[in-house]
């Protein structure tokens, strides 16, 4: 059980450890470990659940690294200005155009065989003008529009087939007091993905591609902002939209779960979502159908993203070993097997021809779409992302018309980027991310270290996907301080545990638990702060907590220790269930907390040895 404790006061706990050793990992065989492992950065914590674990399986000859990194290029470009950038990248919110600024540290891939399989109308939105290819693209996630169908049957409205249907269906509902559309307008991508996805006709017109090409164009160092001739009608579109089918202001506060409950209640008859809670839906016996996006021309078409575009770092053609290893990981991350592992076999769409995706049942009317190339890969750079947060929001207000909804929209891109932020740290010291086999890993202890005086704890332990990979020696901004941190929703919990609790903790984080996180190779261990831990590694991959000391004595059942816990909820309460203990939460996020003590002053504190694997 959880009980969420009071605010507390951030000033009170910038405590930094005064004292502690280096890690030893810098030897010989350190240096070894280094070479020999593969980084691999992950957009989201959520492919460490199965994805992840199944790369690791297929190549249990290759050390990899991976780390949960950053949804944003901003942030591996702020790793590669400082020369750490990552062997292999992986990002979801991605553009040509915001990924410009790495094009010359990323390996051409043009040539591969991974490349070559990728369908020619995919490939082309991740081809350079001068023919390299850096980045390629997984699976693609469907999203469109999805309608509860016994909803639909209980009042005798027709499914909509094209925009006029659609709008009658929404206004017929809200004459019976059902909302016709609903979305989760909080979101930055709800807004930018209605506001293309009204409009796929006319982006991919002529004249639409080669404004987007100029746009996405890396080598174009001019600010490009919107064209007059396609996206002055995209705005038209949208306040037409608006107005038909009853967007109100209220709903730019909606969120995911707000318009998940009303659509399985039956008080919304379409949402925007995706093909995968399409599936979900179907399971949970909410009989939801997907449909796509109808342009006003009568037109379907599906608005498409993949699950992650992938890149590696062109450093490594400089080694051969590491070069070979890389190239195993890459092809193994777009296999047949990986990408079924990844969509669970049944609610995405390959992009590859040696792939065979199985569709789900409940989303076989995209086969048609698929087979006519109606798929669309929204624009989505970072500036696409906020600016249609902001501008749509005004839209559904009613501060802006069709018209100066597209002049801000335009004015914003146009706008010159502020790339004088201030720096809040400065660090003279790097540590690497590298998890070694005597020591551990430098960078995740010294943030934990860090954190174990901000939360004034004797003991912190923190799962490996806590932080974002290596600490720099380098001048951060807030935004990067911040980034330090997974994006994910970090927490932390606080309780003075006896020896005998504090070892059963530590045992459940490194053996793992039911239905929390097992630890699937060395980098994912986790990292503990004031005392050490001793490691089996057993043939099959699995780990054995073997000896927790402290100051170089085995802890006793009835010592006491003040300790902190950094977890996701979803991973602790299964910790906390096994182990039949009650924690208090602490009310702010961890990034927050980290953030706080940075702008104050606070300084990182220098990593120790904390684990022995044997």
């Amino acid at each position: 059980m959880i009980r969420t404790k009071g605010k507390r006061v951030i000033a009170a706990l910038l405590a930094v450890l005064l004292a502690v050793s280096l890690l030893s990992g810098c030897g010989a065989a350190g240096k070894r470990e280094d070479a020999e492992t593969i980084t691999v950065y992950l957009w989201s914590n959520d492919m460490l659940n199965s994805f992840a674990p199944y790369i690791q399986a297929q190549l249990p000859d290759v050390n990899i690294e991976f780390v949960v990194g950053n949804n944003d290029l901003d942030f591996y470009k702020f790793m590669n200005e400082n020369g750490e950038l990552p062997d292999i990248i992986t990002c979801r919110r991605f553009s040509l155009h915001d990924a410009a600024a790495l094009k010359d540290q990323l390996m051409d891939l043009s040539t591969t065989e991974v490349a070559g399989a990728v369908y020619e109308s995919y490939i082309g939105n991740f081809t350079n003008p001068d023919g390299t290819v850096n980045w390629l693209p997984l699976c693609g996630v469907a999203d469109g529009l999805v309608a509860n169908r016994a909803v639909f049957e209980e009042y005798g409205i027709p499914l909509p087939t094209d925009y006029d249907s659609l709008v009658a269906a929404c206004q017929a509902f809200e004459a019976e007091g059902i909302r016709g559309f609903v979305a989760d307008f909080a979101y930055d991508y709800t807004c930018m993905e209605v506001l293309q996805g009204l409009s796929i006709p006319e982006i991919t017109s002529m004249e639409g591609s080669m404004w987007r090409s100029a746009y996405e164009d890396p080598t174009n160092m001019e600010v490009t902002g919107l064209d007059d001739t396609v996206w002055p009608g995209v705005f038209e579109r949208m306040e037409q939209f608006i107005k038909d089918v009853n967007i109100r202001p209220e709903d730019l506060e909606l969120s995911y779960n707000p318009v998940i409950q009303m659509f399985t209640e039956g008080k919304a008859a379409v949402i925007r979502s995706g093909g995968s809670n399409t599936v979900a839906f179907q399971n949970m016996g909410v009989d939801a159908v997907f449909l796509p996006y109808f342009g006003q021309n009568g037109e379907q078409w599906v608005l498409s993203y993949p699950a992650f575009q992938v890149a590696l770092n062109k450093d490594l053609t400089q080694d051969k070993d590491r070069y070979e290893k890389a190239m195993r990981v890459l092809n193994v991350m777009l296999s047949e097997g990986s990408q079924n592992n990844l969509a669970n076999g049944e609610d995405v769409i390959s992009y590859s021809q040696n792939v065979n995706l199985k569709l789900s049942p409940y989303l076989e009317n995209l086969t048609p779409l698929i087979k006519q190339n109606h798929m669309y890969i929204r624009i989505a750079s970072n500036d696409f992302f906020a600016v249609s947060k902001d501008v749509v929001s005004k839209m559904v207000q009613g501060e802006y018309d069709a018209k100066q909804a597209y002049e801000a929209f335009d004015a914003q891109l146009r706008k010159p980027k502020d790339g004088g932020a201030e720096t809040v740290l400065t660090l003279e010291q790097g540590y690497s991310n590298i998890f070694h086999k005597k020591g551990g890993n430098e960078s995740y202890s010294a943030m934990a270290n860090t954190l174990r005086g901000v939360y004034d704890s004797d003991v912190l332990i923190a799962p490996s996907y806590s932080f974002t990979g290596s600490v720099m020696k380098a001048d951060y901004t807030e935004k990067m301080v911040g980034n330090m941190i997974i994006p994910n929703p970090l927490e932390a919990w606080k309780r003075e545990m006896s020896g005998a609790e504090l070892r059963e903790y530590i045992r459940c984080s490194v053996e793992g638990v039911k239905d929390g996180f097992t630890p699937f190779n060395r980098g994912s261990l986790p990292a503990v702060s004031g005392l050490s831990i001793e490691v089996l590694e057993s043939e099959d991959g699995t780990y054995q907590l073997s000896h927790v000391r402290k100051d170089g004595k085995e802890i006793r059942d009835d010592d006491t220790f003040q300790v902190t816990c950094l977890n996701l909820a979803a991973y602790m309460n299964p910790i906390l269930s096994a182990m039949n203990l009650e924690i208090e939460k602490e009310e702010t996020r961890v990034k927050n907390t980290w953030t706080a003590y940075i702008l104050e002053g606070g300084q990182v504190a220098e990593p120790e040895n904390y684990i022995t694997l044997k």
